[in-house]
């Protein structure tokens, strides 16, 4: 999941506001925290996705869902400063060494902090503790290339961000020498020709090489992106009202489907339900619906998003901790562990990762370089 678009520095190194969209966080944060739900819920109740656990927490079984939000959301984010500048980017090595320094230290101390508990506590994957290999896969952010044992179940998507990072620039020259339209059909089209082509119509994924089939995702973010520079008339269209009507068909055919069908054919839910989360986006960047905005700029929302890479990558290992380590001493399995999983690691996940925000995720948000970053530092006890 990508960062917020956070600050920019001034030619003396202090950090400036760069301008953001408002409700974005928000956003973010939410979707954050129905992932660490979603963990618990999943490793709570056995049989994925034709799960154990009470009907009427269904709506928990969705977490993919969740992700492709992020990485809509990772698309559209990334492409408003462009789209401000007759979608320019300001260069690719700039580009990628901001990349690499906003999500790059958060995820290494991430995987460091999994690997312990990987090791010492309770493993990530049924493959086992990690190895050599995990660490140098998954150190190179290679997750989604090579197979090796996980350490934290929740970085196979960073894998694919990565991926997609080194393929925005190419995305952009495509946008700026076409249009929105051109550059979603030359992304999607290939994807939704293979899958037609696969046994049944439906392909079945691994557990790595997800980034061509969620390309289309990231580039419908991107699209999106276009509504912060449009003229007053298209910003005031009805953005969310017509997010709703492109989700409709989706929701109605998982309902008529069941949530197992949906589960499983997944390649085909991502690709539909990604035109209304980039509707929904463009409606909170022009301000609709108010009410919704308002909700998203709400001091705590606000605040969940100001940390939610952190909270996306380390609350996996201590969800774990506590449904397998120590739940089974206080509570039975089942519906009690997931509640006593509630009470227990989704406070510690939050508080936790807002602890470790403050050390591997702000400082990199705030400045932009070793040098800004340290400047701020030394400064700091002389305050």
């Amino acid at each position: 999941m990508a960062g917020p678009a956070g600050r920019t520095e001034r030619a003396s190194g202090a950090p400036a506001r760069r301008q953001q969209v408002r409700g974005l966080d928000g956003l973010r944060g939410l979707a954050a925290l129905y992932v660490v739900l979603f963990h618990c819920w999943l490793y709570t109740f056995p049989g994925y996705p034709d799960s154990s656990a009470p009907a009427w927490l269904d709506g928990l079984m969705f977490g993919r869902v969740a992700v492709v939000f992020f990485l809509v959301l990772s698309g559209f984010s990334l492409a408003i400063s462009p789209a401000r500048h007759a979608w320019r980017s300001g260069g690719a090595a700039e580009f990628l060494r901001r990349r690499a320094w906003r999500i790059l230290p958060p995820y290494w101390a991430a995987l460091v902090l999994s690997l312990a508990i990987s090791w010492f506590v309770v493993p990530a994957s049924h493959f086992g503790p990690p190895t050599a290999a995990t660490v140098l896969v998954y150190g190179l952010v290679a997750q989604d290339v090579f197979t090796a044992p996980t350490p934290n179940g929740a970085f196979w998507s960073i894998g694919v961000e990565a991926e997609l990072y080194l393929l925005f620039l190419l995305f952009l020259y495509v946008r700026r020498r076409t249009n929105a339209v051109v550059l979603v059909a030359c992304v999607a089209l290939p994807v939704i020709a293979g899958g037609l082509a696969a046994p049944g119509a439906s392909p079945v994924e691994g557990d790595n090489w997800l980034a061509p089939h969620l390309a289309p995702v990231f580039v419908a973010g991107m699209a999106g992106a276009g509504v912060v520079a449009a003229s007053e008339r298209v910003r005031r269209l009805p953005w969310a009202w017509f997010a709703a009507l492109a989700a409709l068909p989706v929701l109605v055919l998982g309902v008529v489907q069941g949530s197992v069908w949906t589960v499983n054919h997944y390649f085909w839910v991502d690709l539909a339900i990604a035109p209304a989360m980039t509707l929904l986006l463009a409606g909170v960047a022009t301000g609709r619906p108010a009410v919704l905005v308002r909700l998203l700029t709400t001091r705590p929302v606000e605040s969940l998003g100001g940390f939610s890479y952190s909270l996306y990558l380390i609350h996996l290992p201590i969800v774990l901790a506590v449904i397998r380590r120590v739940a089974p001493h206080f509570v039975a399995p089942g519906l009690p562990t997931f509640l006593f999983t509630l009470a227990v690691a989704l406070p510690v996940s939050v508080t936790g990762a807002w602890l470790f925000s403050k050390v591997f995720e702000i400082p990199f948000k705030r400045y932009r370089s070793w040098q800004s970053l340290t400047a701020a530092l030394r400064a700091r006890p002389r305050a």
